[in-house]
């Protein structure tokens, strides 16, 4: 037998070709590293995030959640025909949350805090492509950075505590960038199915977040405009590559999620006054969303100057560069915020909670400014010819002003992530009323809630509630497909406070709705007035009043 032929039958008999160890070591470290740039930013969200998550009380917002939820799954279809159908996906999820959890804080809370951190991870996950295509030279360090930088931030543990939609928006807005990013590279149509799927869900969970997709169409003509240029193209297959025809394949993505929301919309047109409490931005909206992005006002030139050289990391902002990290994540932090207040201006819309998306943008764009700044002292000293011993003692000294600012700015932020968990970081402490309620009220107390949207108190905590006698309530919510129910009649309401010996009122202290007090309303503040005030609690938003007939 020849030697190819022993060749030829060695390989038909199965045995392997020999590996390569180095290859598959520094396989193995990737793998790794993956992992930790992913995994570790996670489990700091799931900590931080986590940590006295049932802390601060339910508030009118997340007892909304509750009412929504709280009902059969035909009765949330037919409540979102008539209201709030903007969180009507969220209210299907809460549902099958609450039949297994119940309605406590945690179990409310509970798949906010999970998005968070599935958020944290894919923000750390796109730092690292961002960075590589953006030629930066620890792409792994910049993801990892940059997905603790969100964990470190007020807002978004704010947001991985509170049982509303904004977590699961900020995960799917992370994800279809994401995709997008590798759809454009790669032109294959299952990842922009991925990609429409994802901005679909994004929108389905908060209607205003779909300005993402603008900022992206943004990202893909400048990229697209850039490769034009002949000199420093990105390459074919890079981590910034845009192939051709990505445009175009965009477009067909947003249509797909625009059919897909286009319902949700039509209806959610409808229903737009639920919103007239809204009111104009002015300058102070701009300047509260500013120092909450940056996590603390001290912080804010911090972040500015960093987010400033993320702009200029690596490939930056400059022509032929593809999907760079400045090129995705610059219109992403800024053009849905602008759009959203330059609106307002005219029809106001404008809620800080609708853009909580845009944060992992600054994230990202911080943490290439650390790594960038970082460069630019390795390269100062080595012009001015510091002697540190190695190139490794070199490199790690240029990392120390990076490092001292990133350990200034988490322990900066330690004192507002304890406020955001104290009881003062919401409007409402909804759990105080209720305990009031419960220590004091006796058998046959009724209960008046004045107006009437401030029903919602007595959803979030609702057992001492249920024991009182609702004057008010003509059609209960599940009856009446709406969030509070309907009230019943002026008359029917003085028949039944006729002979009531004591009442309980609930009032905001700011009352935010233009409507005003119904005939309903008057004939019961009429009737109560007249009825001696045995005490009354001003808790937070709210003033709780007991009356008891004369």
């Amino acid at each position: 037998m020849s030697a190819p032929q022993a060749d030829q039958a060695i390989g038909a008999a199965g045995t392997r070709p020999v590996a390569n160890p180095g290859r598959e070591r520094s396989a193995a470290r990737g793998s790794l590293t993956g992992w930790l740039v992913a995994g570790v930013p996670a489990l700091a969200e799931l900590v931080v995030g986590g940590y006295r998550i049932s802390g601060p009380s339910l508030w009118r917002d997340e007892a909304a959640t509750i009412s929504g939820s709280q009902r059969p799954v035909g009765a949330i279809f037919a409540l979102v025909r008539n209201q709030d159908v903007v969180h009507g996906p969220y209210y299907l999820l809460m549902h099958v949350v609450i039949v297994v959890g119940g309605i406590s804080a945690t179990a409310l809370r509970l798949p906010s805090l999970i998005a968070m951190c599935l958020a944290a991870a894919l923000t750390a996950i796109l730092g690292r492509r961002l960075a590589i295509a953006a030629e930066l030279p620890r792409p792994a360090l910049t993801g990892l950075v940059a997905g603790l930088l969100l964990v470190s931030v007020p807002l978004t543990t704010r947001y991985a505590q509170e049982a509303r939609p904004y977590a699961l928006t900020t995960l799917f807005a992370v994800l279809a960038t994401y995709l997008l990013v590798r759809a454009a590279g790669s032109g294959r149509w299952t990842w922009w199915t991925g990609y429409a799927v994802a901005l679909t869900l994004t929108g389905m969970f908060n209607l205003f977040a779909v300005l993402l997709a603008v900022a992206h169409g943004v990202s893909l003509v400048a990229a697209r405009q850039a490769r034009s240029t002949p000199a420093d193209q990105a390459e074919p297959g890079s981590a910034g590559w845009v192939a051709d025809g990505a445009v175009l394949r965009w477009l067909a993505a947003c249509a797909g999620a625009a059919v897909l929301l286009a319902p949700m919309v039509i209806v959610s047109v409808g229903q737009s006054a639920q919103l007239n409490w809204v009111t104009a931005p002015g300058p102070s909206a701009v300047a509260a969303l500013v120092r909450d992005f940056a996590g603390w006002t001290v912080l804010i030139p911090v972040v500015a100057v960093l987010a400033g050289l993320g702009c200029a990391a690596g490939a930056g902002l400059r022509r032929g560069n593809g999907l760079a990290l400045a090129v995705v994540a610059l219109p992403w932090l800024a053009l849905p915020p602008v759009v959203l207040l330059a609106v307002s201006l005219a029809h106001p819309v404008y809620v800080e909670r609708y853009v909580v998306f845009c944060l992992p943008a600054l994230s990202v764009l911080s943490a290439a400014g650390l790594i960038r700044l970082a460069q630019l002292t390795g390269t100062e000293l080595r012009r001015r010819g510091v002697q540190a011993g190695s190139a490794r003692s070199t490199r790690v000294l240029a990392l120390v002003p990076s490092v001292a600012i990133a350990v200034i700015m988490v322990a900066g932020l330690i004192g507002p992530q304890r406020a955001i968990r104290q009881v003062s970081a919401r409007p409402d402490n909804l759990r105080a009323v209720a305990a009031v309620v419960a220590a004091r009220e006796l058998p046959g107390d009724a209960i008046v809630y004045l107006p009437w949207d401030t029903r919602m108190i007595g959803l979030a905590y609702p057992a001492p509630f249920l024991r009182l006698r609702d004057i008010e309530l003509g059609v209960s919510p599940i009856g009446s497909a709406t969030l509070r129910g309907l009230e019943a009649s002026a008359s029917a309401v003085a028949a039944r406070l006729g002979g009531v010996t004591r009442v309980w009122t609930v009032q905001w202290a700011q009352d935010l709705s233009p409507a005003g007090r119904t005939p309903t309303d008057v004939v019961a503040a009429t009737a109560i007035s007249k009825m001696r005030l045995v005490r009354r609690w001003r808790i937070a938003s709210v003033i709780l009043s007991l009356y008891a007939a004369r």
